[in-house]
């Protein structure tokens, strides 16, 4: 009798246990939620009325749940292109979609997933109080995925649970405090700030495609911005970003919906409605959610902000939020479309390579081309103009086009799946991990965490060192140079 007692407690503490879990789980995992409570937080902590902390709380989380709205709308009006694409062209293989593995991963490695998050979010404050990159990664979402990713490969390399989760905590909070500051540069020059950071994980190909386009810029014969574009009188309806958008993507879908013919898009996507209305109202859905997206945006930057300076003032000084792509859009949408596109262009280039070569081919995933590409797009404008944009983004698309080719060798089953992780830095950190465990297994792969973290500080010290040198030298001469000009990252 006691026994049952006491196995129906253990349940009971169990359930419990689950149910906090869960709880937290919904919670983190969704950025509104996150930033909602950090603007609630910075605002508490500056002193403001309860009226201002309200407000300011409320807006927070209703911008963002704007933006994704947009985000949604953009994801819809894609995602039949990606399947016209494949029939049109009869391509076949793996395509990259942190959606689509998300679900395929939960199911075994859900509660690790979920332990590996919360506790990274954790090393990632830690980090940036002891570290000069101070960013707190507050798009939950894609952090989530990047926890489970790092569970599939620390599973595969046969740690038990425990070893697993400190393990894995410490990566992947090392991770997505090294994300944003990869690209905080490249951020500052495109914005004209110094405020807010990137938190997506294109991060490293963002990196790559913008270096590769920095060196395309020429003093002799400099590119002009995206925006600088000037259009005839009789078309000045261009100016009009929306416009723009609409009309550009409108030509692109018409002309895969040719090539994948009305029987095609009228019987299995668009319910009967004639393929030409049905590809023109998906392209002007893509305008849609991209204006919604930059509504979103405005409102977000507005409030998290100013609420950030308690956060940034008080608890983890100098601090910055890392935010997701969509919020880098607004510096430069026409730069978003430029970079998409060329982007794309890079992962069709990638794919017919990968075809030729006989090897897995990696098919373009359309919504990670839009985010990456759009963000490689913006800060590769800033560096070299609208030379750069399409460079820039061309090389983004090759990038996440092969990173994936590596990473399915070191997800186990998951591998198998005709999806996988989509963005660079998921790329980068499964190679780095994933082989660290075929050359050497868990020891290796500990040790190459271990060399992660003395880099890290190592980096910090010597890059506060240089910086403290520049500031140095800028007050003896008297520059009119703003020490801002000298902030390395």
């Amino acid at each position: 009798m006691r026994l049952k007692i006491l196995n129906i407690n253990i349940q009971n503490k169990e359930r419990t246990v689950n149910g906090i879990l869960s709880i937290l789980l919904d919670v983190f995992r969704q950025p509104a939620v996150i930033v909602a409570m950090i603007s609630l937080i910075g605002l508490a902590v500056q002193g403001k009325s309860i009226s201002n902390i309200v407000q300011g709380s409320i807006r927070t989380m209703v911008g963002f749940l704007v933006l994704a709205a947009g985000s949604g709308v953009v994801t819809q009006a894609l995602d039949p292109f990606g399947s016209m694409f494949q029939y049109a062209f009869h391509v076949q293989g793996v395509v990259p979609n942190n959606e689509a593995i998300i679900g395929t991963v939960l199911l075994k490695y859900g509660s690790e997933s979920a332990l590996i998050f919360f506790f990274g979010m954790i090393v990632n404050i830690i980090l940036s109080l002891t570290s000069r990159f101070k960013f707190i990664y507050l798009t939950g979402h894609v952090a989530f995925y990047m926890a489970s990713m790092i569970a599939v490969i620390f599973n595969v390399a046969g740690f038990n649970t425990l070893t697993l989760i400190v393990i894995g905590s410490l990566a992947q909070g090392l991770l997505i405090t090294i994300s944003p500051a990869l690209v905080q540069s490249f951020m500052r020059k495109a914005s004209a700030k110094d405020d807010v950071a990137l938190g997506h994980p294109a991060s490293s190909g963002v990196l790559i495609g913008t270096l590769v386009a920095k060196l395309t810029r020429s003093k002799k014969h400099p590119s002009k911005s995206t925006e600088d574009i000037k259009f005839p009188s009789a078309l000045g309806f261009l100016k009009d970003t929306t416009v723009l958008i609409a009309l550009s993507m409108a030509v692109i879908y018409v002309v895969v919906a040719l090539f994948a013919g009305p029987e095609f898009i009228e019987t299995k996507l668009s319910g009967g409605q004639n393929f030409i209305v049905f590809v023109i109202l998906k392209a002007a859905m893509f305008s849609a959610g991209v204006f919604v997206i930059l509504a979103g945006v405005q409102v977000v930057l507005d409030e998290i902000v100013p609420a950030f300076k308690g956060i940034s003032e008080k608890l983890v000084k100098n601090a910055k939020p890392a935010l997701d792509a969509p919020m880098t859009f607004g510096f430069a949408p026409n730069a978003v479309l430029i970079g998409f596109l060329a982007s794309f262009a890079g992962g069709i280039v990638g794919m017919v390579i990968m075809a030729l070569a006989g090897t897995t081919v990696v098919i373009p995933g359309i919504v990670a081309h839009f985010m990456a590409g759009g963000v490689t797009g913006v800060f590769s404008n800033g560096q070299a103009g609208r030379r750069g944009c399409i460079i820039g983004g061309f090389v983004n698309g090759l990038v996440i086009t092969f990173l994936p080719l590596l990473l399915l060798p070191v997800l186990g089953n998951i591998g198998s799946a005709n999806s996988t992780y989509s963005d660079a830095d998921y790329g980068v950190a499964g190679v780095i991990f994933g082989y660290s465990n075929v050359a050497g297994g868990k020891i290796l792969l500990i040790v190459a965490i271990a060399i992660l973290y003395v880099l890290f500080y190592a980096s910090s010290i010597i890059l506060t060192r240089l910086e403290n040198k520049k500031v140095k030298s800028l007050a003896t001469n008297n520059s009119a140079s703003s020490a801002s000009d000298y902030i390395l990252y």
